[in-house]
């Protein structure tokens, strides 16, 4: 990297921090319209996992307070199940009519609850935890978005900032750690691409802890609304893909 393409790549690295500590996921959704211009897709989606796996366990670590694995873990186990199968059904099937659907449902929702603010609790019971756990590691084999559905849900379910954090993020970090093994096998993680890594942690570091920082100060409300914006992008960039996620 030259040094006007290593200065526009640290700095995309602290905006992406910034937004991760901040809501808990998007990162990917933030820099890789920027990476996808400098590095290869393999070396974005890498670095994506490779920062992602760091950005969620400090951020989870952070919120073990709220953290009850006896709630997280029909998710993460319905994600183990369904990102394989949305992995399987990119090689059977052309996605992009799902990716579309799924993406005017992102922004038909979050469209309407930023207009509508108020949201009628859902009550639910494991099997539908498991199975929306399902779901959203489907759309993430298939889209390479691991956070959308499991962050509506638990909005629809009322849980506090926290209480959502504390849920969407492991199950995050979970689909992180099964594309990073994936990736490893194919080789994708080379010396090169570990010393761009290197060059960019201090500055994701300081995004962090910058967004976290920003987080404390958020009340419910305001956290709802960076969420459902997130949430907003996120089904743009299904509707009109970014190159990584073709």
């Amino acid at each position: 990297m030259d040094g006007l393409v290593l200065a526009v790549f640290l700095l995309s690295v602290f905006i992406g921090g910034i937004v991760s500590g901040l809501a808990g996921f998007a990162m990917g959704l933030v820099v890789s319209g920027i990476w996808l211009h400098i590095l290869t897709p393999a070396q974005t989606a890498a670095l994506i996992v490779g920062y992602g796996i760091l950005v969620q366990s400090y951020s989870i670590w952070k919120l073990r307070h709220a953290l009850n694995w006896r709630t997280v873990t029909p998710f993460i186990a319905g994600g183990v199940i369904g990102v394989p199968i949305g992995a399987v059904l990119l090689t059977y099937m052309n996605p992009d009519y799902l990716r579309t659907g799924v993406g005017v449902l992102l922004v038909t929702y979050s469209g309407f609850f930023l207009l509508r603010p108020t949201v009628h609790t859902v009550r639910t019971d494991l099997r539908a935890d498991f199975g929306v756990g399902i779901l959203n590691g489907v759309l993430g084999g298939l889209t390479g978005l691991a956070g959308p559905i499991i962050t509506i849900w638990g909005q629809l379910r009322g849980w506090s900032k926290d209480e959502q954090r504390a849920i969407f993020q492991p199950v995050i970090l979970a689909a992180f750690v099964l594309t990073a093994a994936s990736l490893a096998v194919t080789g994708t993680f080379t010396i090169e691409l570990i010393k761009i890594y290197l060059m960019g942690l201090p500055l994701l570091v300081a995004g962090v802890w910058l967004g976290l920082k920003l987080y404390g100060r958020l009340d419910e409300a305001a956290f709802r609304k960076v969420i459902l914006y997130l949430l907003l992008l996120s089904g743009l960039v299904l509707i009109v893909p970014l190159p990584m996620f073709r």
